[in-house]
This record gives structure tokens, sequence and C-alpha cells, in this order.
């Protein structure tokens, strides 16, 4: 799932691709993406691209005055294309093309995006709007850790008000912190070296001082790591510079330790026992009901 650095760098990549171009035309692939109908979706051809930015993990472009804002969900992914096909899409249920923006014609070519989505459980949604507000999703937003607001602070508040809640919860909640997710969540909890079942409000001072900084540094190196690179190089770079998400069953990169999981219904976590955990195993619910 595309987390708050991918988003940053695609936010990045796209403002200066986009920034000062004419959109065309916007075509849906995948009707069930569009979630909004006032403003039309042919309001938007014709006009200029001001900006791209990133609310969260929505991504926003901004054009004459309407935003055009997306939510790549689980497995969605932005692709630019030097030339699009002149044929409009088709809706099919084996493409996993679901929307495509096309730009006004330069060099005999018509450049655009396609936006995809992966797998077969479909929860990519697309908004035109007039103001991001206007997304339910981004009108809650909790504050965006990379911003300045966010201190240590406003940390201590957030995880008192969250009271038993465990870390790994908070963290990914999108009205309570904006753009963690399953990923970083657990990256960040592994450089704290704190269990993500540990209780929120249940924090010392010296800890508080680690988590903030594990939160501030693990995005901000991602979002340093991922500056400047094309969409298409994002996933790789994740992926490779992991430390225990999706990592099951390999070492942990600083002490060596077996990494685990705990499944969920639809999500899991990764963490090393001996870093986080004092070197006990959580329970794994899905593992106790198969050795039962």
């Amino acid at each position: 799932m595309p987390e708050l650095p991918e988003v940053e760098a695609l936010a990045l990549d796209l403002r200066g691709r986009l920034t000062g171009r004419a959109i065309t035309k916007v075509h849906i692939a995948a009707f069930s993406a569009l979630k909004t109908y006032d403003p039309p979706l042919s309001a938007v051809e014709g006009t200029l691209v001001d900006d791209v930015r990133r609310h969260g993990k929505f991504l926003d472009i901004e054009a004459s005055g309407l935003h055009l804002v997306f939510h790549l969900a689980r497995a969605g992914w932005v692709r630019w294309r030097d030339e699009v096909p002149a044929v409009p899409p088709r809706p099919s249920t084996k493409s996993t093309l679901a929307v495509r923006v096309v730009l006004d014609e330069q060099d005999g070519l018509s450049p655009g995006l396609d936006v995809t989505e992966a797998g077969t459980k479909k929860s990519l949604a697309l908004y035109l709007v007039r103001s991001p507000a206007d997304v339910a999703g981004i009108a809650r937003l909790g504050p965006d850790p990379l911003d300045d607001a966010f201190t240590k602070d406003a940390l201590a508040t957030i995880l008192e008000a969250e009271g038993r809640k465990q870390l790994k919860g908070v963290l990914r909640h999108q009205g309570t912190i904006a753009g963690i997710g399953n990923a970083y969540s657990d990256e960040i909890l592994h450089a704290a070296r704190m269990s993500p079942f540990k209780p929120a409000g249940t924090l010392t001072d010296d800890e508080l001082t680690t988590l903030f900084a594990a939160i501030k540094d693990t995005l901000g190196d991602a979002v340093d790591r991922s500056r400047g690179l094309a969409a298409s190089e994002l996933k790789a770079e994740k992926k490779s510079n992991l430390a225990v998400h999706g990592r099951t069953g390999q070492a942990c990169p600083v002490c060596g330790d077996t990494v685990r999981e705990v499944s969920f219904a639809d999500s899991s976590l990764q963490y090393c026992p001996t870093c986080q955990t004092g070197g006990k195993p959580l329970a794994d619910r899905r593992m106790s009901k198969l050795l039962k």
C-alpha cells in the first residue's frame, strides 16, 4: 500500500511533470472508482494544473480551482505514459486500469497518467471536488507527522487520549495521525524498539522521546530516499529498505533474530522479538487456531 513517503514522492514527481499542463480528458475504466458527481468529471477538461500535493495518503492534482484527488488504497499505483492510446479504455474485469488522465499534446505526443489497481478487492477512489476538505477522508485526517506542528508534545497529547489502545493501531489510524500505514508503523515501532501491542498511554517521557524520533526519522529518511525517483522506481526503493515489514522468517538487520508475524483477518504485522518484545514471541491467533 502506498503510504506517506511514496505518495509524497509521487506528488513531487508529478508536480514537475504536470504543472502548467492542460488536462484534456479523464477516462474512467473502473466505474466504481469515481466517488463524486458534482462537479461533473467533464468540468476538469481544459483546466491547467497548478500544483500536485499530498494530504496523508491522498494525492491531490489541483487544476484551475478544482481538485482531482486519488486515494490509491491497498493496491493502487500511478504510471506515467509518454503517450497514451488514442482509443479510450474500455471497462474490463481483466484490466488493472482504473483511471486515465490525458494531457495536452506536446512534441507530437499525448502523454498522461494511468492509475491502476491490482487484485480483486477494488478500493481505489477518485474524487473531483472544489476543495480537498470536500473529501470526507481528508477532512477527517489527523496531523501530518512531517509537519513542524507535529511536535513531541502533540504526540504526547495524542497518546494520552488514546489510553489503552495499542500503539500499532494508533499509528495506523488516519484520523489520529495522517499518512502512516501498515508498513511504516511496523518500521517505526522496530526503530523505537517497542511492542506493537504496547498501550499508547503508558509511555514514559524517555519512551515518548524515542517514539517521536522514530516517527520523524523513519518517515523523513524514506522521503529523502524517494525524492527525485520516478514513480516506477518507488516500490522497489521502499521494499529494499524495510527492516521488518514483509520480512517474516528473515533475519532482523539489527540483532539477527528471526522476524515474526502476527496475522489478522485482512492484514498482518511483522516485528523482531529481541528488539521489541524482550525476546518473547507475540501470540498469533491464526497459528494458535491451526495448532489446536
